[in-house]
């Protein structure tokens, strides 16, 4: 790792290209695999759910046995520490009180000659969420998924994780239970993806699919997008941070490795205005990723993708922030709220130097899936207005359509329609 600075020649080009390569780019051999499984699956139903489980997972599934029983969730909940069960309940009471806030209502209004126009906010109906457990599992992405699906009102959410050898990572189970998901099955990979797509014997369809995965789970889930919804195409975990020279070295660093330690293609990103501050971190960095039990995973991630930028001032450091729109970003500097109002790309922002990104994975409260690889440009973070669904409702009398006849005519006219003409006109002319 070496520091970048804007004095430097190059550093133009640089920038120019830290937001390229960031994932999402199509990887025509995983595409075509996974192709393979989703057609597979949508034929097979079971058989290749089966075959790809036993395949991939070494696991031998079957219909009796794919789905986690009531009792072995029990189970697991009632042999585990209490003291960990209380950091997730707290956590989801944390995670539910903020989104509480995002709920949305039906509403109408009256037009002075009768019409009436409204918009009716439902719930989707059936909502299936992916946990992955290859690398890393995340019980918090339990909470965070199922628990703004619950208070828009979902009415059935199923949860799919890999088991490999059988193996479910218990305190996906607690938090599944605490977020009130009763529905799991012990399966994994882009043949989740594809059972909860289509349906099979003992999958069911679902309208909605969210959560995180490797390349094959994101490749599923952009391939099969249409006949269901999205939350969104994930790619690897960034954090981006603007520190001036009030910022603790050591602090910085830590936020850092906390990205850097998710996987090989995890984005660590530091734009500060001081040069002692910049080489500090990088000591710190060295010092600390050799210690780390993850310790592989983290010097892929700072070797290949990490940058240490010198910029002159704060404002440099926001435009630099804004065009790469990342995911996590972190303002370590003495008056944050100063250059908040200049953010306009960012999936969420963590003011000051007591504000780790780690607190918002785990129990801040806002939503921790978030927009990666540029997105924060247009998507937002995961929400209750993502289970909703919006149905337009309109409604005009006879005088009211009188009185917008012509403009309605006219406009089907231009656009060479005129069957759409004669809908309107009809009504004019031969009454009820």
């Amino acid at each position: 790792m070496k520091i970048i600075s804007q004095k430097d020649k190059d550093f133009s080009k640089i920038i120019e290209t830290l937001s390229k390569k960031r994932g999402g780019e199509c990887d025509r051999e995983v595409e075509k695999s996974v192709l393979n499984i989703i057609d597979a699956v949508g034929k097979k139903g079971d058989k290749a759910l089966f075959e790809y489980t036993k395949k991939y997972d070494g696991l031998n599934l079957n219909i009796r046995n794919i789905k986690v029983s009531a009792n072995e969730i029990k189970k697991t909940y009632n042999d585990s520490p209490k003291e960990n069960i209380q950091v997730f309940k707290r956590a989801a009471s944390r995670i539910a009180n903020f989104h509480k806030r995002q709920k949305e209502n039906s509403w109408k209004f009256k037009e002075k000659d009768g019409v009436i126009l409204g918009q009716i906010i439902k719930p989707i109906e059936r909502v299936g969420l992916y946990v992955p457990g290859g690398k890393a599992s995340y019980p918090s992405s339990v909470l965070m998924n199922a628990i703004p699906a619950k208070i828009a009102g979902v009415k059935k959410i199923i949860l799919c994780t890999p088991a490999p050898h059988g193996k479910i990572n218990p305190y996906v189970l607690i938090a599944a239970k605490i977020a009130g998901v009763e529905e799991i099955y012990r399966i994994g990979g882009a043949q989740a993806i594809a059972a909860m797509t289509f349906g099979t014997e003992s999958i069911p369809k679902v309208d909605k699919i969210v959560g995180p995965g490797n390349i094959f789970v994101a490749t599923a889930k952009k391939l099969v997008f249409g006949k269901v919804d999205i939350d969104m195409v994930a790619g690897p975990s960034e954090i981006f941070i603007i520190a001036d020279e009030s910022a603790n070295p050591v602090f910085v660093a830590a936020d850092l490795l906390s990205q850097a330690e998710h996987d090989e293609l995890a984005i660590p990103i530091l734009v500060s205005t001081s040069k002692k501050l910049a080489t500090r971190v990088i000591s710190e960095l060295k010092a600390r990723t050799e210690s780390s039990s993850r310790s592989e995973i983290i010097r892929k991630a700072l070797y290949n993708n990490c940058k240490i930028l010198l910029v002159k001032d704060l404002k440099k450091a926001v435009q630099i922030s804004n065009a790469f729109a990342p995911e996590h970003l972190e303002l370590s500097v003495k008056k944050p709220e100063s250059i908040l109002k200049l953010i306009e790309n960012a999936g969420a922002i963590f003011l000051g130097r007591h504000t780790p990104e780690a607190l918002g994975d785990y129990v801040a409260g806002p939503n921790h899936v978030l927009p990666t690889g540029g997105t924060a440009r247009f998507f937002s973070p995961l929400g209750v207005y993502d289970f909703y669904k919006r149905t337009s409702i309109i409604s005009y009398n006879p005088h009211a359509l009188k009185n917008i006849a012509k403009t309605v005519i006219k406009l089907a006219e231009l656009e060479g329609l005129p069957s759409h003409a004669r809908a309107v006109k009809v009504r004019l002319t031969e009454g009820d």
